[in-house]
């Protein structure tokens, strides 16, 4: 669906096959107060320790962090790879379907640099 289509066929509602939202669960995988900025430090280093994640998240809790990835690993949207080493080193990184949504996020940004000073 183009952007022209999207515009017109909004005014009418837009429902999957099932009559649902088709945004509603994307925003249900999204929600919380961390998931957005976890996705945007694996946007820009990708894969990432989980210490590069928390270091680089300013004021996420190990437990908070652990929990937002593992739900966002469920969701298909961050892989989670294990390296038998010792020490245990264990990296994220993005998905096919976690990608995907780097053209949301660069909306989303030129919105912010629009609107918010």
């Amino acid at each position: 669906m183009t952007y022209d289509e999207y515009r017109h066929e909004v005014k009418e509602g837009i429902l999957t096959e099932a009559g649902n939202c088709p945004v509603t669960p994307l925003l249900l995988m999204l929600q919380g107060k961390w998931k957005f900025q976890i996705l945007y430090e694996l946007f820009i280093q990708d894969p990432i320790r989980f210490g590069e994640l928390k270091k680089n998240i300013n004021g996420i809790t190990n437990t908070m962090l652990a929990s937002s990835l593992r739900e966002l690993e469920k969701d298909g949207l961050v892989s989670r790879m294990q390296f038998n080493e010792i020490p245990p080193r264990v990296e994220y990184s993005l998905t096919e379907k976690g990608q995907a949504l780097l053209p949301v996020f660069y909306e989303m940004t030129k919105w912010g640099f629009q609107y918010i000073p």
